[in-house]
């Protein structure tokens, strides 16, 4: 008895110190499970609110995408409307080129080299110009009027008798020659006699006066209608021979310019065209490259207009793109907060339920204690009541027996305590861990956000002030262009005025031809655009088909039964409404709408992005694009080192091309002004840059103005000169740049001995530097060489080199 009453006193200790630490973690527990409960509640409240946050950015983002689509296709129609303007200014520019050129080589065809030329140059008072050039002619009668006036078309028309008399005198005494005068003189109505032509010999056209077929202006009017006076336009010599038959004192002329009268007759074939045909061609080359460079003008007005819009329109679009990139990051920004709140809520919860899972099992083990406790407490009792050892020895081995179990069950609950407190400190680490890498990224994205929204502010008022420059020029511009239009449209209106008459029966013609004509492109136009967009409705008609087919297995016509646009469509589920909170028998059905269908399915395409998909290798695969993403990186900066240098590299090349090009171009072009007076003396030639502003695109213009010639165009220069210039230019670029070795291939073979002289002594300069190859049939070419080298034929057919030195046979 005396060894149960032992165990029975010191089994009770144990047990209630197991009680006493029981209760002792039911509180820490009831503690942390209402710590759990609360981080969930706070996490379920920011999620709510974050998901409202998330609602409202794909409201704003919806307006965006549209915006930006608007902004998208107004500069794609900007940069169309750029290009058709940059078109028409370079085909203004090319007609005004070539219209340009046309009137400086009829201009140069209608300088005169007589009399009359020496007194136009000359300009005294009183003379009003040539006849060609005051007098308008009819298109087609160039060549009758011209047989009318005969030598009077060359003459130099005045305004009196005086200036006559005056003009006359100056030719005689500068000795410049003979020239015609048609004198000014008042029209008395005795002066003109317009003959009718008889009745019965008209055709198509019909004889015309002279006189209805010109216009003229000024003093020298009358005269010119009095040299007309009694002239009748046929259309040909059979006419023309009946009206004189019946009208002797009439002088009939032909179109083609054939002079038939009573008592004199001329014509035939005409080698050349007349002063008048070369005064109304160069009229009309004016006329066009005016209008050329008036369209050139307004095609560049537009452009810079349009290009200001498209440059607008630009910025409207990135300005867009701008703010649809914020609010994809501002989504995923929440995005990303939502998941680390949903980590958060789980972790919470799982916590929570951990906690609740310890809190029984600590229950059950204190009512189990308790009971222990109870039933020894009983077995003392019984134990105390019969006799045993000692009570000295039973209370020093149950003192020994229970400081002992005090320290086990101490050193149980302090292991306990620390795992866990170690549990619960590292599930909150790992929950504030990835909160903080949440806040840290929401953080760099807004810092960058803010970056971009500064750096645009930034460009929007430099933008601003230039807008403002722009605008203050352009205002400048239009008043200086009105101005100039006003002058222009005054000028032109009274050069249109005395043509109008004249031309408005055959503009009418053309507009109505050209209204022909371009109706019948447009129904061309219009019947080919329907054919072909019949066409590609048939084929996709045809692939949507295969792909019902393909793809979902069903026949089109009960495809297009069952879900085609006559069908009813069901509304969308309201956003933060699931499916199935819906009520199905209240789904309001509407027609359907394409662009809002098409709307609802980038709405459904963009969230289901964002949902992304569940997967279970998403550490690993994270791992390995993390090593893949650093090896990417290094390489990039590798890449943009490399492409730094290049760039560098590239720049210095361009400096250098452009330093060696200058040095080059600004010799050689000094060499040119040197040598080209050699080869062409008393003439003047240079070098010009056509775009000096930048070398390395830049091309050269060769002007050559030889003695006595007023061109700068090598097209408008002999075979001769063309050839003496492209010497001048390749000995330039010798002498600016000398050569150890000069070949030239015959450079002189259609020279005359003059210019072969010059070209020689350019030769013999070249030989003081450099040492000339030259194969060439001339003999005073060979006469300057120190050997000659040729081939020859030997009796026997066999060809052989033979060779002279020239320099040691002049000496012997």
């Amino acid at each position: 008895m005396a060894w149960f009453f032992g165990r029975a006193a010191g089994g009770g200790a144990p047990r209630r110190s197991r009680v006493e630490a029981a209760d002792a973690e039911l509180e820490r527990v009831r503690a942390a499970l209402d710590e759990a409960e609360r981080r969930e509640a706070d996490a379920t409240r920011e999620f709510a609110a974050l998901e409202t946050q998330v609602v409202g950015a794909e409201a704003g983002e919806e307006g965006l995408d549209a915006e930006h689509e608007e902004a998208a296709d107004a500069v794609e129609q900007t940069r169309a409307a750029v290009a058709t303007l940059v078109s028409d200014s370079a085909s203004a520019d090319k007609d005004r080129a070539t219209w340009s050129a046309r009137v400086d080589a009829l201009a140069l065809s209608l300088g005169r080299k007589d009399g009359a030329g020496a007194l136009l140059a000359a300009n005294p008072p009183g003379v009003l110009g040539s006849v060609a050039a005051l007098l308008a002619v009819e298109p087609g009668y160039e060549d009758a009027v011209a047989a009318a006036l005969g030598p009077l078309a060359d003459a130099v028309a005045v305004e009196s008798l005086e200036a006559a008399v005056d003009a006359l005198r100056l030719l005689r005494d500068d000795d410049a020659g003979r020239a015609s005068l048609v004198v000014g003189t008042p029209l008395t109505p005795s002066a003109v006699e317009l003959v009718e032509p008889p009745t019965g010999s008209t055709t198509e056209v019909g004889p015309r006066p002279a006189v209805d077929v010109v216009s003229a202006a000024g003093p020298a009017a009358a005269a010119l209608r009095a040299l007309l006076a009694g002239v009748v336009v046929v259309d040909d010599l059979a006419q023309a021979r009946a009206l004189v038959a019946a009208s002797p004192q009439v002088t009939a002329v032909t179109r083609a310019g054939d002079l038939l009268g009573g008592t004199r007759a001329a014509g035939g074939s005409a080698a050349a065209p007349s002063v008048l045909h070369l005064q109304a061609a160069l009229d009309e080359a004016r006329t066009r490259a005016d209008d050329a460079a008036a369209r050139g003008e307004r095609a560049r007005f537009a452009l810079a207009g349009a290009r200001h819009a498209c440059d607008d329109a630009q910025r409207r679009y990135d300005e867009t793109l701008d703010r649809l990139h914020e609010s994809d990051a501002a989504l995923a920004a929440v995005a990303e907060q939502l998941g680390t709140l949903g980590s958060a809520q789980r972790a919470a919860r799982g916590e929570a339920e951990r906690h609740r899972a310890t809190l029984a099992q600590a229950a059950d083990r204190r009512e189990a204690d308790e009971a222990e406790l109870e039933a020894l407490a009983r077995r003392l009792e019984l134990a105390e009541a019969e006799p045993g050892e000692s009570a000295e020895a039973v209370e020093v081995a149950s003192a020994a027996r229970d400081r002992a179990q005090g320290d086990a069950t101490a050193a149980r609950a302090a292991e306990t305590e620390a795992r866990l407190a170690l549990r619960t400190s590292e599930e909150r680490a790992r929950a504030v861990a990835g909160r903080a890498q949440g806040l840290a990224r929401a953080a760099a994205t807004e810092r960058a956000a803010r970056e971009k929204a500064a750096a645009r502010a930034r460009e929007r008022t430099a933008q601003a002030q230039v807008a403002a420059q722009v605008r203050d020029d352009a205002d400048r511009a239009l008043v200086a262009l009105a101005r100039s239009i006003e002058r222009a449209a005054e000028e032109r209106a009274a050069a249109e005025d005395a043509r109008a008459a004249h031309a408005a029966g055959l503009d009418s013609v053309r507009a109505d031809a050209d209204r022909l004509a371009g109706e019948l492109r447009d129904l061309t136009d219009v019947a080919h655009r329907d054919e072909v967009a019949r066409a590609q409705q048939l084929a996709r008609l045809e692939q949507l088909e295969q792909r019902a087919t393909d793809e979902l297995g069903t026949d089109p016509q009960a495809l297009v039964e069952e879900f085609g646009p006559h069908r009813m469509v069901p509304s969308a589920v309201e956003p933060g409404e699931t499916p199935g909170e819906a009520d199905t028998t209240a789904v309001e059905h509407r027609p359907y709408v394409r662009d809002e269908q098409e709307k609802r399915l980038r709405q459904a395409e963009r969230a289901l992005a964002r949902i992304g998909t569940v997967n279970p290798l998403a550490l690993e695969e994270f791992a390995a694009l993390e090593e893949r993403h650093r090896f990417l990186t290094e390489q990039l900066a590798d890449l943009k080192k490399s492409r730094q240098d290049l760039l560098q590299i590239v720049e210095d090349i361009d400096e250098r091309v452009q330093q060696v090009f200058a040095e080059a171009y600004r010799d050689t072009a000094a060499m040119f002004e040197q040598v080209f007076p050699t080869l062409f003396p008393g003439g003047e030639g240079r070098l010009v840059l056509t775009d000096p502003s930048d070398l390395l695109t830049t091309g050269i213009d060769v002007e050559a103005r030889p003695a006595g010639k007023k061109v700068k165009r090598l097209s408008l220069l002999s075979g001769g000169e063309r050839s003496l210039t492209a010497v001048a230019f390749l000995v330039s670029i010798f002498k600016a740049r000398p050569s150890p070795f000069l070949i030239m291939d015959e450079v002189e073979a259609a020279l005359d001995d003059v210019n072969l002289g010059r070209l020689l002594e350019i030769f013999r300069e070249l030989q003081t530097h450099s040492q000339l190859i030259v194969i060439t049939h001339q003999k005073r070419t060979m006469e300057v060489a120190d050997a000659l080298y040729g081939v020859t034929m030997r009796g026997d057919g066999v060809t052989t080199v033979i060779s002279q030195r020239m320099r040691e046979h002049a000496e012997a």
